[in-house]
């Protein structure tokens, strides 16, 4: 029953983060809620902000690893702050990508340039090799970090675990763009 709520509540921030739109007046969640019990919630949640929708995600994360690692109470502390960083240093690294990437569309996209600056493409070209190493490097570092409070089959079993988890993020994600969709978010 709490994986199921946890699972829902997950569903419907990832479907307030990814409605299209401007943000809710304060007026709109109280008429909402009279009008449609239980979608107050919903109303709610799209006030929250990305960065709340990621904690949400992260704690959802932590809570399905300790059941599904069977981390002991010791373990768990560690893992948490180690699984924090991981999280982290795959976000930072995400993010320096996206920033070279959207200078790499300025300078040889399609509403670029037509003679673009060829220096600076190679420049760009360089730091996005640079980083995507930098990144793969730090994040190995992560994943030894969190592998040297595992044991073997926990070690397994967590790759299997982010490879699930990822799943279902890109799974409620469609559903929530879906639902959008159809009904503008409600």
């Amino acid at each position: 029953m709490l994986h199921r709520i946890a699972l829902q509540l997950v569903a419907l921030t990832i479907a307030a983060a990814t409605t299209a739109g401007a943000p809710i007046n304060a007026q709109e969640p109280e008429r909402r809620t009279a009008q449609a019990p239980g979608r107050g919630a919903r109303a709610n949640a799209q006030l929250m902000s990305p960065a709340e929708v990621v904690n949400m995600l992260d704690a959802y994360a932590l809570v399905q690893a300790q059941e599904t690692l069977q981390l002991s109470e010791t373990q768990y502390a560690t893992f948490v702050t180690r699984l924090k960083k991981l999280h982290e240093t795959r976000r930072r690294g995400q993010q320096e990508r996206n920033r070279i990437l959207r200078e790499l569309r300025q300078l040889a996209g399609p509403q670029g340039p037509s003679q673009p600056d060829e220096n600076a493409l190679r420049n760009n070209l360089k730091a996005l090799r640079d980083h995507e190493a930098k990144t793969a490097e730090e994040a190995a570092k992560a994943y030894d970090a969190v592998d040297e409070i595992l044991d073997l089959r926990q070690q397994a079993r967590f790759r299997l675990f982010e490879e699930r988890l990822e799943a279902r993020k890109i799974d409620l994600l469609m559903r929530a763009r879906q639902g959008a969709a159809r009904g503008g978010g409600k």
